[in-house]
């Protein structure tokens, strides 16, 4: 069987990486408080976009941002409980932040400040696919050490 050179070529772009929109994930997004509805939101994976979202000045603001509101919870400091906190959250195709969940947690009161401080970030560079601006699923950790 001879391959015609306009289908080899028709085949080495669908098989290339850039020609493909970035691999997606659900990432649940709303839960009723009673358990009975949850919601789940199509978005797209960190590493599949083309231009990734960032925090305005980069990681080392972001760093910056995070130290500067991070209040160490007075019990967990005394008990001396300290780790990395890391939570999944959407950067939106606005900028702003949503949906942010603790992923890996520490201790109650260490995971609820860290979701405080994601929660009040301001808007970052959103993601971008194909030069369009598309909400995509960031993980970040805040470090809790005394």
């Amino acid at each position: 069987m001879l391959i015609s050179l306009r289908h080899i070529a028709m085949l080495a772009l669908m098989a290339s990486p850039l020609l493909h929109n970035g691999q997606t994930c659900r990432m649940r997004v709303q839960i009723q408080g009673d358990g009975t509805r949850v919601e789940y939101r199509e978005v797209y994976q960190y590493d599949y976009v083309w231009e990734k979202p960032s925090f305005p000045g980069g990681d080392d603001k972001l760093m910056h941002f995070i130290n500067k509101h991070r209040h160490y919870p007075k019990a967990a400091y005394k008990k001396g409980v300290q780790g990395r906190v890391t939570c999944a959250f959407i950067v939106n195709s606005d900028g702003s932040v949503s949906d942010v969940q603790v992923i890996r947690g520490v201790e109650t009161s260490l995971n609820e400040e860290a979701v405080r401080i994601f929660r009040m970030m301001p808007a970052w560079n959103p993601g971008r696919m194909n030069g369009q601006p598309v909400p995509v699923r960031v993980i970040r950790a805040v470090p809790f050490r005394k």
